[in-house]
């Protein structure tokens, strides 16, 4: 292991829900009295862990604690690959994912995920025809129509979009 790459310094957001594994007393005593630059897991030397092998292969430095885990063989980048796969489906746009993973451009990043992205396609089309929407309905004659009517009425124009929209006619 060492720095990344590009030899640059990155952020990677630590989700809440990790803090209960954090909470383990074995993992507890692991980082009692480190600064948030140490090492987690330092190598015998107290440096980076050196490299026996690939993680594929028995000798790899990943392989043990996988197998302790009772976990099936993977690689460090099958790691990096899912957290950008959970970030992507929780909603993180394409640049937060470009800096979690520190890639040089967005289009490297859409390059290797892309098919992640288009489910949330559908999602932005039916926001944008509901906000259209809502903003004629504001600026309409409908304002002369008390608080509940125009409520009423835009929420049954907003599901008719909805149910337009995810027909797979196009929207609008």
């Amino acid at each position: 292991m060492g720095t990344p790459k590009t030899h640059k310094k990155r952020s990677v957001p630590f989700p809440a829900f990790l803090a209960d594994a954090l909470a383990d007393p074995a993992l507890a005593d692991q980082m009692a009295g480190k600064h948030p630059d140490d090492l987690l897991f330092p190598g015998a030397d107290g440096k980076y862990m050196k490299r026996g092998g690939t993680s594929q292969t028995s000798r790899g430095w990943f392989v043990y604690p996988l197998r302790r885990a009772g976990l099936e063989r993977m690689t460090v980048h099958d790691l990096r690959h899912t957290a950008a796969s959970l970030a992507i489906s929780a909603g993180a746009n394409v640049k937060s994912v470009q800096a979690m993973l520190g890639h040089a451009s967005a289009t490297m990043t859409l390059d290797t995920y892309a098919d992640l992205f288009p489910d949330d396609l559908d999602a932005v089309a039916v926001a944008l025809d509901a906000a259209a929407l809502q903003q004629v309905c504001a600026q309409s004659a409908l304002t002369g129509l008390n608080y509940e009517k125009r409520r009423r009425l835009l929420r049954c124009v907003i599901n008719e979009v909805d149910a337009y929209s995810l027909g797979g006619d196009g929207g609008i």
